[in-house]
């Protein structure tokens, strides 16, 4: 599945919010005892992250999350502790990023989650940026549609509809603002892979985690911004 996302922003604005996003994320999920465990962090060169590109360089995190209480209460009664270990490898060569979730001490091999994702500087037309398969769903979301929101999640102050930036001299956003644009425009390009084999469960899970992704896209993506 092939997720658009346009975004009221320049390439560097965005990078500096995927950073503030990503520290709000763990800040979040953090507390009683679960939440998310920095394993490593480091720059790196690799001439392998994405095949037939030149080598790409940036900054690989390997985090662990603990999302036990996060679960439905049979689930968490009937799956052993390690089943709600998630270790997850990002590789961050922007515009251009990598996340690979792994469960390795439960399902190991039968369960692999990949976030490939590419920012550009257009009108989210690009053929295929992510080499992605020829025939595969596209679905563009915009951030302004509050149906992508759950309810708990919403807050008034990274509401794009809502939330002006003094300092950029920009929002709040009209609803058909990719049509009618006053500011810049990226795209968000973000391809999901996921494999779940479970006898029974593969085909629900797996939908469920597409279906899920729309709104964790929408939710991340109103963090980011120029300061106010």
């Amino acid at each position: 599945m092939e997720y658009r996302i346009a975004l009221p922003l320049e390439l560097e604005e965005y990078n500096r919010g995927l950073l503030y996003g990503v520290a709000e994320a763990s800040k979040n999920e953090t507390g009683g005892g679960e939440g998310v465990e920095l394993v490593e962090q480091y720059d790196f060169i690799d001439e392998t992250l994405v095949p037939g590109k030149p080598p790409m360089s940036g900054t690989f995190t390997h985090k662990i999350y603990r999302i036990k209480s996060k679960c439905p209460w049979m689930i968490q009664k009937l799956l052993h502790e390690d089943a709600f270990e998630i270790h997850e490898e990002s590789w961050n060569a922007y515009p251009y990023c990598k996340t690979i979730c792994t469960n390795p001490k439960y399902m190991k091999d039968n369960f692999y989650l990949c976030i490939e994702s590419i920012h550009l500087e257009d009108e989210g037309d690009m053929e295929n940026p992510l080499n992605g398969p020829p025939k595969r769903d596209i679905v563009y979301l915009d951030i302004c549609d509050d149906s992508l929101i759950h309810k708990n999640d919403y807050d008034k102050n990274t509401d794009p509809k809502l939330w002006h930036s003094e300092a950029a001299n920009r929002g709040p956003l009209e609803r058909d603002w990719t049509e009618n644009r006053k500011t810049p425009l990226i795209y968000a390009y973000k391809m999901v892979s996921i494999k779940f084999k479970w006898k029974g469960l593969q085909k629900m899970i797996e939908k469920a985690v597409q279906k899920a992704y729309p709104r964790l896209f929408a939710k991340f993506n109103r963090y980011g911004g120029p300061s106010p």
